[in-house]
């Protein structure tokens, strides 16, 4: 069952999880990239462990050319700053929504992101990373050309995933080389892949993902 919600900051779309427990529940939080909308990455939900409660985000801008956009860009790695804000304190003021709205588990809260989406999860998680327990940057980079000031003081055994295709075009795999140095450096918990694959995800690269993201749940939990 999947369940539409409006009233919040951001419009989203809600899959519970397939568990007879009252909650909280491990929570993924899925970010989409320009163009598209809370439909686009909402059908991976089956890939994930049925355990975890599944909820897809749509960006605030209408893009020109359809769908929605989480800002405009002054080239690659550099959003528009207006924009990029505006959609930054959206998101910040929705995940603290949905600790009320949804029975989320605060230890056990993801962020996916694709493209755009994954600058909107480094751009949370790098600035609070006490709200989460992880994030999945799909290829995305850290927008270090903005006003946000990262913690990365806090960000030591935080869980990241990163991933990108070797023959991506749109967004090149020297920004994910640039987040792994980053991370690395502020001795974050951190898998890092790339695959031979243009700006997109693959099967490989969404099992993956599954099976890093299964490392969090016990037998019994959730």
């Amino acid at each position: 069952m999947t369940v539409k919600q409006v009233k919040l900051s951001l419009v989203h779309k809600v899959a519970p999880p397939n568990s007879a427990a009252r909650g909280p529940h491990p929570t993924l939080v899925l970010l989409h990239g320009r163009g598209a909308d809370e439909n686009d990455l909402f059908g991976l939900t089956p890939y994930f462990d049925p355990r975890f409660q599944v909820i897809s985000v749509r960006a605030p801008f209408p893009f020109p050319f359809g769908g929605h956009t989480w800002y405009e860009m002054l080239n690659v790695g550099t959003p528009e700053p207006k924009q990029f804000t505006e959609s930054y304190d959206l998101l910040t003021r929705f995940i603290d929504d949905i600790g009320e709205q949804y029975p989320v588990d605060s230890d056990r809260l993801f962020l996916l992101g694709f493209s755009m989406g994954t600058v909107m999860s480094y751009a949370y998680s790098l600035t609070k990373p006490e709200r989460i327990r992880g994030v999945i940057a799909h290829s995305g980079y850290i927008p270090e050309d903005s006003s946000l000031v990262f913690d990365w003081k806090r960000i030591a055994g935080k869980r990241f995933f990163v991933a990108h295709g070797i023959h991506d075009p749109v967004i090149e795999v020297g920004y994910a080389r640039r987040a792994r140095t980053l991370l690395s450096g502020a001795s974050a918990d951190l898998l890092y892949k790339e695959y031979a694959i243009p700006h997109s995800m693959s099967e490989e690269s969404i099992q993956d993902i599954s099976s890093w993201l299964q490392q969090d749940l016990q037998p019994g939990q959730g």
